[in-house]
């Protein structure tokens, strides 16, 4: 019989207590490994494109700490990158790229599938190797980038910390912005789909700058490029989970499932419980933990996972970070967290 993979039912809306956990960056530089891995590799990106290592990295923090779920080691902009796009990645300045102009979005539209997709195979063979090599009951997690997310950085050439160059494009030029989400929309679905064809059980659709928009540029930029993914992946694949994970989001959670189609909800930690409860009742939810408090450990640590499992036990939860895990955590931290999960009670 195959081993029942627990993070795939509580998406599909089981409750099930003590939560499966994971954590959003889980392979990274708090990992001694990883930063050895990583040295190994020479650049990000050619870690990201080597399935060797890409499957090395993506096993180390399921080999430490058996989470229930694993995440394919990969970065969001490897999508511009397969239409074409420069992409380099400093030390201390993270993802750089030359900023994208209007008249540049018609020779993205115009990238040959199969050129796209041969970029990326690097990817989808790491995929389908860590379905191989992965324990049974371990969901398997693919993703990329939302598009408005992936276009903040296209059109500022690096991260902001408001995201104003982008704004600004949106606003300046409306029919241009909604043309770049579009393709990167239609092709960021495509990269899901071969994702879940090489064995992903779920893929999520991180929106990280979400919480930058109003509301009107948040139903433009952030609710309707993920809709079209959504209802494209279902085309194909109606069973499988999607989550959407719109950090900052705010009061703009509560319909964001209902009007995107995601099967669950991603929330980043300043989202009350209250409300998290609320939106726990149309289906699964995940995150939540402030990961300073995970740096932290001790006393904040623990009344921080007490809180989120006290509030939500009685609903379909994936126990998450609110953001990515930082370089900083302690491992001593991530172990006593994952035991006060795993051996929690109602």
């Amino acid at each position: 019989m195959a081993e029942k993979r627990i993070v795939l039912d509580v998406l599909k809306g089981e409750t099930v207590f003590p939560p499966p956990i994971w954590m959003m960056r889980q392979a990274g530089r708090y990992l001694p490994e990883y930063r050895a891995t990583r040295t190994e590799a020479g650049s990000f990106l050619d870690l990201c494109y080597n399935p060797d290592l890409a499957v090395e990295v993506t096993l180390q923090p399921i080999r430490r700490f058996d989470f229930d779920a694993s995440i394919l080691f990969s970065d969001i902009l490897v999508v511009p990158h397969a239409l074409g796009r420069d992409l380099r990645f400093e030390e201390g300045r993270g993802p750089l790229m030359t900023p994208i102009a209007a008249g540049e979005i018609a020779a993205l539209e115009e990238v040959d599938p199969a050129s796209f997709h041969a970029h990326l195979e690097p990817v989808y063979e790491t995929v389908r190797r860590l379905r191989v090599e992965l324990p049974g009951k371990t969901t398997l997690l693919g993703f990329c980038g939302a598009p408005w997310t992936v276009a903040t950085y296209m059109i500022a050439g690096h991260g902001t910390p408001d995201q104003a160059p982008a704004r600004l494009f949106g606003f300046s030029d409306p029919d241009n912005m909604a043309r770049l989400l579009d393709v990167l929309a239609e092709r960021s679905a495509e990269y899901l789909i071969r994702q879940i064809e090489a064995g992903a059980d779920a893929v999520q659709i991180f929106d990280s700058w979400a919480g930058v928009l109003d509301e009107a540029a948040f139903e433009a930029y952030c609710v309707r490029p993920v809709r079209k993914m959504v209802e494209r992946i279902r085309a194909r694949f109606p069973e499988t989970p999607v989550i959407g994970f719109p950090r900052g989001a705010g009061s703009l959670y509560d319909d964001y499932r209902a009007r995107t189609g995601v099967t669950a909800l991603g929330l980043d930690w300043s989202v009350p419980l209250s409300q998290a409860k609320r939106l726990q009742r149309d289906g699964a939810v995940q995150g939540l933990l402030d990961p300073l408090r995970l740096q932290a450990g001790g006393r904040a640590l623990d009344e921080g996972v007490e809180a989120i499992l006290h509030a939500l036990a009685d609903g379909p939860l994936v126990f998450n970070l609110g953001h990515g895990v930082t370089p900083q955590t302690p491992v001593e931290s991530v172990e006593r967290m994952v035991r006060l999960v795993k051996e929690a009670h109602r």
